[in-house]
C-alpha cells in the first residue's frame, strides 16, 4: 500500500491526510460538512501553504490546531497557521511549549459542528502525548504506530508509562476504530485496533516488564533536526533568538 494524500469527504466529516516525505509524518485535517468548521492534528512548517491552499479552495473555517505532543523530528506549524487564519492552538495540560490559546485535559471534549473531538493523555513517548478520538477515528501521534509502538527514550519518555497507555487506553476502543499514525515508514497510511492487537509486534507482550525490555533496547539513532525542532516547538514553531 503506498502513500498518499488521502481524502475523504461523506455526509458528516471532512478527512484530508497530507505526507511530509522528508520527515514520514502524517498531517490530518478534519472538519465538519455541517458548517465546515475545521481543525489540523500535527502541521509540519514547510507544508503550512498546502494547508492553506486547502482551506481555502474548499472555503473551510480552521477553527483548531493541535499537536499531540513536541515534537523531535521536524517544526510545527502551528503558529505559522495561527498567524494567518487565527486558529486557536491547543495540547495536552502536561506540555512545557510556551504560547498556546489554552491547554487541554484529558477526556475533555471539543465540538466542531456537528462532529466531537475527544483527548486521551497517553503518556510514554513523551510526557505530554496525546492522542485524538473523533467518530470512530483515532489519530494516535507516536503512541501507536502501525506493526510499531514509538519510542520512549527520550522527552521524559517512559516504556511504563507506554505500555499503560496501550492497553489500558487505546486497546480498550473498539475493534473496528481506525488507527491515523503520526508516522509511517513503510509505505501503509491507517490500520485498526484490531489488527493492531493481533499484528503488531511490540503488543505481542505478556507482562509490562516484557514490554519495557523491548523498548529499552532498541538502540535507535535520535532524530537528525530533533534540537532545534524540540526548541522551536516548544516556542510553537517560531524561531529561538
Amino acid at each position: 500500500m503506498k502513500y498518499c494524500n488521502s481524502q475523504l469527504w461523506n455526509f458528516r466529516m471532512i478527512f484530508k491526510q497530507f505526507f511530509d516525505k522528508s520527515t514520514s509524518t502524517f498531517t490530518y485535517l478534519v472538519g465538519s460538512r455541517l458548517n465546515r468548521d475545521t481543525l489540523i492534528i500535527d502541521p509540519v512548517l514547510e507544508n503550512v501553504r498546502e494547508y492553506i491552499n486547502f482551506i481555502q479552495s474548499n472555503n473551510l473555517n480552521l477553527l483548531y490546531v493541535l499537536d499531540t505532543h513536541i515534537h523531535a523530528d521536524h517544526i510545527t506549524g502551528m503558529s505559522a497557521l495561527n498567524e494567518h487564519f487565527d486558529c486557536e492552538m491547543l495540547m495536552g495540560k502536561e506540555t512545557l511549549a510556551e504560547g498556546l490559546t489554552r491547554k487541554l485535559d484529558h477526556n475533555q471534549k471539543l465540538n466542531l459542528g456537528d462532529l466531537i473531538l475527544q483527548t486521551l493523555y497517553t503518556p510514554g513517548h513523551t510526557s505530554d502525548s496525546y492522542c485524538f478520538l473523533i467518530a470512530d477515528k483515532i489519530f494516535t501521534g507516536d503512541t501507536l504506530l502501525i506493526g510499531e509502538t514509538g519510542r520512549t527514550d527520550f522527552q521524559n519518555g517512559s516504556s511504563v508509562a507506554a505500555y499503560n497507555s496501550l492497553f489500558d487506553v487505546l486497546l480498550k476502543l473498539p475493534d473496528a476504530t481506525v488507527v491515523y499514525p503520526g508516522h509511517d515508514y513503510n509505505g501503509r497510511y491507517k490500520s485498526t485496533i484490531g489488527k493492531e492487537k493481533k499484528s503488531n509486534p511490540r503488543l505481542q507482550v505478556n507482562s509490562q516488564s516484557e514490554y519495557v525490555h523491548i523498548m529499552n533496547n532498541l538502540s535507535l539513532s535520535h532524530p537528525e533536526k530533533m534540537d532545534e525542532s524540540i526548541m522551536r516547538n516548544l516556542k510553537l514553531g517560531k524561531r529561538v533568538n
